[in-house]
């Protein structure tokens, strides 16, 4: 099965329990609307990743991971456009869930993926209770605060920002999520697979930042400029473009080189390559 069925096939299976009845109507097709389609889904394909590089003795554990962990993300990316963040009218290249369904609806939705996310792990006790355990752990960390995602928005509150911390909790934390959660899921040890979800998502950070300040809209699907609307922390302002840049490079280099010894390593660092390479921004500066 190609990977991106097998995932997509993962997160059908975790709306679903979102969609049962008598679950409103409105908020079951808020919820779906928030995940489908989705985007590269490069947080479960570098969970998936790692896992197989891991030898993927359990596929279901697997399966289940990345479900929940592309939940999480989706549920970030609700609340992160509702009109109290970025207030954004477009994401994926369609209206926002507050645009289409409501801020009501959106705040729900949001807040029914992150503990469908969680519901969706804790089903793997009979088949793994330790592995569900570790994930539910591994996840709740990098979901929360200090080191998690709402500590990343926490920061854009804050009078003075360290844009390494901010850029590790906002961004980083879901890919430390990945490479961990891939690990854990395949029976190995989290610790050794920190810095490789670390220097991933600090890479994917300043590529995101690069490419709000030189795409437009219409290139992103969803709106552009923000870091400049809102004043907030990015590589760009602190580095300029061409230093962000040279910054994206050095970091995704060291990401390879970070990799841990598994069976799967030598395909594993085809895939952050690709990863890389899809990262790296290479439109111009708009007008030019």
């Amino acid at each position: 099965m190609p990977l991106t069925t097998r995932i997509e096939a993962a997160i059908d299976a975790a709306i679903l329990m979102g969609e049962r009845k008598p679950a409103p109507p409105k908020l079951a097709q808020a919820l779906r609307y928030g995940v489908t389609p989705g985007g590269a889904r490069i947080r479960p394909t570098i969970l998936t990743s790692v896992a197989l590089a891991c030898g993927d003795d359990k596929p279901e554990v697997t399966n289940a991971a990345a479900a929940a962990l592309e939940l999480i993300h989706c549920a970030s990316l609700v609340h992160d456009d509702m009109p109290c963040f970025d207030d954004a009218d477009v994401r994926r290249g369609k209206p926002t869930i507050h645009i289409e369904y409501s801020e009501p609806l959106a705040l729900l939705t949001g807040d029914a993926l992150i503990v469908l996310a969680f519901e969706h792990l804790s089903d793997l006790a009979d088949t793994d209770a330790r592995r569900a355990l570790e994930l539910i752990k591994i996840l709740s960390h990098r979901t929360g605060s200090p080191n998690g995602i709402c500590a990343g928005q926490g920061w854009e509150s804050e009078a003075e920002v360290n844009l390494s911390a901010y850029h590790q909790a906002k961004t980083g934390a879901l890919f430390i999520a990945a490479t961990q959660m891939g690990a854990v899921a395949a029976g190995q040890d989290a610790e050794p697979w920190f810095e490789l979800g670390a220097r991933i998502g600090e890479a994917f950070q300043v590529a995101d930042d690069l490419r709000d300040a030189l795409y437009d809209e219409e290139t992103l699907g969803k709106p552009a400029g923000q870091d400049e609307i809102h004043d907030r922390p990015n590589a760009v302002s602190e580095f300029g473009v061409q230093g962000a840049t040279r910054r994206l490079k050095d970091i995704l280099g060291g990401a390879i080189s970070s990799i841990p010894s598994c069976p799967g390593e030598a395909s594993l660092a085809k895939m952050v390559q690709a990863t890389a390479q899809k990262l790296t921004p290479v439109a111009p500066v708009p007008g030019e």
